[in-house]
């Protein structure tokens, strides 16, 4: 046995979350992917049958009270709440995370220029140059339909570009590609100071770090479910609305379920208080209530018992790189700094379309991005040191066989 086996298996027997692999649906397989998919939590899919077999084919509609169904969202956002740093009563599940997004975007718009009535016009939403494509898409479309001029910029250079034309800021906490944290705390600092509204995309943060919503004053928030909460493929999103603001807080979609009064089937459009002005239409029970069952992994697990593991596997997996894979091999786009590392390690490394698809085949699941980026996303509930190890002891194997320079495209 390596020297870096060794290791793995001591620090296996020292972790305090190791016994909450067994809560999860898994193989033989490295799993190193829970950043786009959450693995199978065990009790999630007695819960679903029950849904649909009881709930559903017996109780029928009278589920909707009997069942919980129509408090589900907020009682799933309070379940979520503690995981990014929010008291209760400010979290709400439902829609996808871009139609989140486009709440929380318009709504900061329409909180900054309330604010700012008789001041210059809030005409600029700033949005991370480098951020996942649907939050650009969505900002764009979020500018267009407020009138906004939309400036992408760097995460580092915001606090820059911010003044008195700034209406709102979309930030991801971590950067999808590269794993790069941003600095939470200091950005929304900043777009306070200068009189606008933040929006953080969580999506590569919630579940895997200490977000601190309510401490660091953020504004609004979103985030998917299905990464490091595990609550399935497509499941809901959730919105977050700082109390204070929930007042002001103008959705651009308003539906019925958001309404003060959703049975009366007013005319005119009330909203509801509190986080539930951000429910729009019916919710999806199927997948919401399978995240219910899905986060009961969560019991009794602190969140900074999470970061502080996801920081010792990714170590951990840099180490076992420097060992086994020889100079040069590849290169890691990732911060090595602590205060900057999500949970995720970044590889660049020509040719790694075809190292993933060779990876996959040996058992070590990971993923790709165009054109050259090799990703591994740590779940700490269910990912061990071992699994690192035999990971990157695979990858060495794997870049030894593809070769480091792609030869170019011959012309047809």
């Amino acid at each position: 046995m390596s020297e870096l086996a060794t290791k793995a298996e001591k620090l296996n027997a020292s972790d305090e979350l190791a016994a909450k692999r067994a809560e999860f649906v898994l193989d033989d397989v490295v799993y190193l992917d829970g950043n786009s998919l959450g693995a199978l939590p065990v009790a999630v899919p007695g819960r679903v049958e029950d849904v649909v077999r009881r709930q559903w084919g017996e109780l029928r509609i009278r589920s909707w009270t009997e069942g919980g169904w129509w408090t589900a969202p907020e009682r799933i956002g309070d379940r979520i709440a503690p995981l990014v740093g929010a008291a209760a009563g400010q979290v709400v599940v439902g829609d996808s995370t871009s139609v989140n997004v486009l709440k929380a975007l318009v709504g900061a718009v329409r909180l900054a220029r309330a604010a700012h009535g008789g001041g210059p016009a809030r005409d600029e939403i700033v949005v991370d140059a480098t951020t996942f494509p649907t939050d650009g898409y969505i900002a764009g479309s979020a500018a267009r339909m407020t009138g906004c001029t939309l400036r992408p910029v760097a995460p580092s250079d915001v606090p820059g570009v911010l003044g008195d034309r700034t209406a709102a800021v979309l930030l991801n906490h971590v950067d999808y590609r590269t794993g790069r944290l941003h600095d939470l705390p200091s950005l929304t600092a900043a777009v306070h100071a200068a009189g606008a509204y933040v929006v953080w995309d969580l999506c590569h943060s919630a579940g895997a770090l200490p977000v601190g919503l309510d401490e660091h004053g953020v504004d609004l928030a979103v985030g998917c479910t299905y990464k490091y909460l595990n609550g399935g493929p497509g499941s809901p999103a959730f919105l977050y609305v700082r109390a204070d603001l929930q007042d002001r807080f103008d959705s651009p979609l308003p539906g019925w379920n958001s309404h003060a009064e959703p049975f009366g089937m007013r005319e005119d459009y009330e909203p509801a208080a509190g986080a539930l002005r951000g429910r729009v239409g019916t919710p999806d029970i199927l997948s919401m209530l399978a995240l219910e069952a899905a986060l009961e992994v969560w019991d009794g697990v602190p969140v900074d018992a999470v970061r502080a593991k996801s920081l010792a596997l990714t170590d951990f997996f840099l180490e076992c790189v420097e060992a086994y894979v020889p100079a040069g091999g590849v290169e890691c786009l990732t911060p090595r700094a602590h205060a900057e590392r999500g949970s995720q390690i970044a590889l660049r490394r020509a040719g790694a379309g075809e190292v993933m698809r060779r990876l996959i085949e040996r058992g070590v699941v990971g993923d790709f991005r165009q054109p050259d980026v090799l990703r591994f996303g740590f779940t700490p509930l269910y990912v061990g040191f071992a699994d690192v190890e035999r990971a990157v002891r695979v990858l060495a194997e794997v870049l030894a066989e593809v070769p480091a320079e792609v030869p170019a495209e011959v012309p047809a």
